[in-house]
């Protein structure tokens, strides 16, 4: 490329004509452009992306109760549990740690080009006067993801303070967003809602009802263990984790239809051509 073809401003309005010559039902471009392009529907991404933290956080548990049940259940009450923590399974095992943090590096990336996809569609169908609480979701997405990246890479062994800060960044930003999404796709829409919208925001307020309920009973299960140290008290904690981390991972799943008709397409941009 020469230096005058280098100092050309790059037209970025070529970009909507070329996509504009795709043509869905035969799957080419109806340009004679040779186009090599890759084509991923969004449900599939949503699957994936939210099959790595699901199948890590089965393989974690499945392997502290396999390798060592008693060293993954034990506490300072010395009373018998039968379901290891969060903390133990993910942290307590060398392999379960490992396998937990490169899931959660995988499904990170995902994560945030969601977001972005949120910030697009919720600005289309919500009211204007209620942009600003379009923007702070958003923002509390990006903090969840953040504090779960700390908290998954800073164990509480290796440094309690910025492990403990970044479950609570973790904790309130994710809470957060799931209530003001679902006030924001309940109340503040400007559009109707398509049967798919329907569904997914049905499925949102569930899953933040049971996440908001099952977190409030573990803090009382964790309490009442430490204070009066129950047998299977500890199991019962455990057990609510689980339903906080899995009604968490639904709720982000509920993307699937949120955008399902969504096409998420990759390909070779020739940049010489949108150069005047």
């Amino acid at each position: 490329m020469s230096q005058v073809e280098a100092s050309k401003p790059f037209l970025y309005s070529k970009l909507a004509d070329y996509a504009a010559d795709y043509d869905d039902d035969t799957d080419v471009f109806a340009s004679k452009r040779p186009w090599n392009i890759v084509r991923i529907p969004f449900r599939n991404l949503a699957r994936a992306t939210v099959s790595l933290p699901l199948g890590g956080f089965i393989f974690c548990v499945l392997w502290a109760m396999y390798t060592d049940l008693d060293a993954a259940t034990y506490t300072h009450c010395g009373v018998k549990n039968y379901l290891p923590s969060l903390s133990a399974a993910m942290g307590g095992f060398q392999v379960s740690q490992t396998i937990w943090r490169i899931c959660i590096a995988l499904h990170a990336a995902p994560r945030f080009m969601v977001t972005g996809m949120y910030y697009r569609y919720l600005k289309s169908i919500i009211l204007g006067r209620h942009i600003a609480w379009v923007a702070l979701a958003c923002v509390l997405n990006v903090l969840e993801n953040m504090g779960l990246i700390g908290l998954t890479y800073v164990s509480s062994k290796e440094n309690y303070r910025i492990h403990e800060k970044c479950f609570i960044i973790f904790m309130v930003s994710s809470e957060l967003y799931m209530l003001i999404m679902c006030a924001l796709l309940y109340r503040s829409r400007n559009i109707p809602a398509t049967s798919m919208e329907t569904k997914s925001l049905k499925v949102k307020w569930g899953l933040v009802i049971l996440n908001l309920v099952s977190f409030a009973l573990a803090g009382y299960a964790f309490v009442r263990h430490n204070t009066y140290c129950e047998e299977g008290m500890y199991t019962v904690f455990a057990f609510l984790e689980y339903l906080v981390v899995l009604t968490n991972m639904g709720f982000h799943m509920t993307a699937y239809w949120d955008f399902y008709d969504r096409i998420l397409t990759i390909g070779p941009w020739d940049l010489k051509s949108l150069k005047e």
